[in-house]
């Protein structure tokens, strides 16, 4: 998850959208109610007793339905201000705040492909939802192993979409990063479509089949393009942060919803089939 956009990269009205020799490799309609479907998605909680990235304030639980359940069709990972029920939790850190993270990583990764999550946004100050994949068996760590962010959302600028790629040569710390936003005045009222087309050469994202970031591989330097490996899915809503907590965080406008009415990959049909083995921790 990034800090602050700092370079932008835009190319608006450019079709986003599955290649027509693709194939449904993967999906999550969320069509059964209770817990996230066991078989597709894992719980990222390895931060929690240290703290997490970014200084976020949140701590992600477990299998918890407070923060993360399926009803009526749709993913809701939900943040919470409780300070005193957190502390009750296993591995607290002391936070006040708790929320989920979900992640495809030891069920399924990809390498290429068209990735299409549609959700409905928490808008709350604070709230800082993403949608972004990561290096499924990265060794090297971030940035080297490249991260590619579909959708982030700082709740004190509403409407505002992010999407970004990092990489060794490419990041917030150096402030080199490569990203682009565009507004979309109903993010959180409605429901989007956020897409990732993720080509050899070639990084689109939009949203609703218009593509707003375009990163077009600079070398093959894996510095500037790590991105030719498996990467797993991430969908999470920390709370607080460097950036999300940039101008506090609003308790009273707590708790805090990023609803998931799908979640969808396609690759090409002789080829790029999803691949499915544990793997190692993530070191961001």
């Amino acid at each position: 998850m990034i800090l602050l956009p700092i370079l932008l990269l835009v190319a608006p009205d450019v079709p986003l959208a599955p290649e027509p020799t693709y194939q449904l490799v993967w999906s999550d309609e969320f069509d059964r109610d209770g817990l996230a479907d066991a078989a597709k998605w894992s719980y990222d909680t390895e931060a929690n007793k240290r703290g997490w990235y970014n200084d976020e304030k949140q701590y992600y639980a477990e299998a918890r339905r407070k923060n993360s359940r399926v009803e009526n069709g749709r993913l809701i990972i939900e943040a919470h201000r409780e300070p005193d029920a957190a502390r009750t939790l296993p591995d607290w850190g002391g936070q006040a705040y708790t929320s989920a993270r979900l992640v495809t990583r030891g069920k399924a990764n990809w390498t290429y492909g068209f990735f299409e999550v549609r959700a409905k946004l928490p808008c709350g100050r604070g709230s800082w939802p993403a949608i972004w994949t990561l290096a499924d068996q990265g060794k090297r760590g971030w940035p080297t192993d490249g991260e590619i962010d579909i959708m982030e959302h700082v709740g004190y600028e509403p409407g505002v979409v992010h999407h970004t790629i990092h990489t060794a040569a490419f990041n917030h710390v150096k402030g080199t990063h490569k990203t682009a936003n565009r507004k979309v005045t109903d993010v959180c009222g409605a429901f989007h479509d956020y897409q990732l087309d993720w080509q050899p050469d070639r990084i689109r994202i939009g949203i609703d089949g218009a593509a707003v970031f375009t990163f077009d591989k600079p070398s093959d330097d894996p510095a500037e393009w790590p991105f030719d490996a498996p990467h797993y899915l991430i969908l999470n809503v920390a709370v607080g942060g460097t950036w999300g907590g940039a101008q506090g965080i609003d308790d009273a406008a707590l708790p805090q919803r990023m609803e998931v009415d799908h979640v969808r990959v396609w690759q090409r049909a002789t080829a790029d089939t999803a691949i499915k083995r544990p793997s190692s921790q993530s070191t961001r």
